[in-house]
């Protein structure tokens, strides 16, 4: 199967390599090709550059995945990052006739806003409060109405090789545990990339949106406990804990797992254990 990945940077890098490791030829779009790996065909793109037009598509292109990442959280950056470069896509397609089976877009748990600590799942409406979170909720409808299956994969925070900001946090004694419950989900590196390649390319025909996050919502002072200990350092004291994110709310993998997936990590414990014991690489 033919695969064009727009927006190759560490996560859309790690699914490239899985689905070449599966038979299958990856073209990857970034602004600088020369970063990614010698098994891919690397085009150096700028999606959101609307001055030059984009290179042309693969005609027998089955799978589209769209996982850009903005250079900064501000609106302007990601209607660039996102919705002007998925029109900017489905026109590309659009011109060069390509019709391909599946098109999956990453997007991000951020658009359902607060939730008062509530469950949620794909049943939940969105409620997108911010400014970005209100340009990847448009450029998800512009998504759904491409040709063939549109998929949107929201993922909660991504976490796993090099990306050690709360790690750094815990072992440097900056981080404070909240004087209240700060719920928190998130998924490891490897299995959002296992999920999209599981979605492109399992032979039941997949939902139009999925949850890609972890089995386990958590506490944040649970997993700051967690990494103190495994760090050997003293756990965080109270304080006013600093969290990036978008509400307060319990997010559900339910239907991902139901498609047949399964995590290799399915709570921060496996996960961190792993970033901590150094495996894996971030791909720059």
């Amino acid at each position: 199967m033919k695969v064009l990945i727009l927006g190759a940077g560490d996560l859309g890098t790690e699914t490239g390599l899985r689905l070449v490791a599966a038979g299958h030829k990856v073209t990857a779009w970034r602004r600088r090709a020369e970063l990614l790996p010698g098994s891919f065909m690397a085009v150096s793109v700028d999606l959101g550059d609307s001055e030059r037009e984009l290179p042309a598509i693969d005609p027998d292109t089955e799978l589209v995945i769209f996982t850009p990442a903005a250079p900064e959280r501000s609106a302007q950056a990601y209607r660039r990052t996102y919705l002007w470069a998925a029109q900017r896509v489905v026109s590309a397609l659009e011109r060069d006739n390509v019709h391909p089976r599946r098109f999956i877009m990453v997007s991000s748990t951020a658009v359902y806003g607060d939730a008062a600590g509530g469950l949620v799942d794909e049943k939940t409406p969105i409620d997108p409060h911010t400014e970005t979170a209100q340009v990847l909720a448009a450029t998800e409808d512009l998504v759904r109405g491409q040709d063939g299956t549109p998929i949107i994969l929201r993922l909660a925070g991504i976490y796993g090789p090099g990306r050690n900001h709360l790690i750094n946090q815990v072992r440097d004694g900056k981080a404070r545990k909240a004087g209240r419950v700060v719920w928190t989900n998130r998924i490891h590196r490897d299995d959002a990339a296992a999920a999209i390649v599981h979605l492109g390319t399992m032979s039941q025909s997949p939902e139009p949106l999925y949850l890609g996050v972890d089995r386990e919502p958590v506490d944040l002072a649970r997993v700051q406990e967690f990494l103190a200990e495994r760090l050997g350092v003293v756990s965080p004291p109270a304080g006013e804990a600093v969290v990036n994110r978008g509400g307060d709310r319990r997010l559900s993998s339910d239907r991902l797992l139901a498609s047949g997936f399964g995590f290799t990590f399915p709570t921060y414990r496996e996960g961190y254990a792993s970033v901590l014991a150094g495996e894996g690489v971030r791909h720059p």
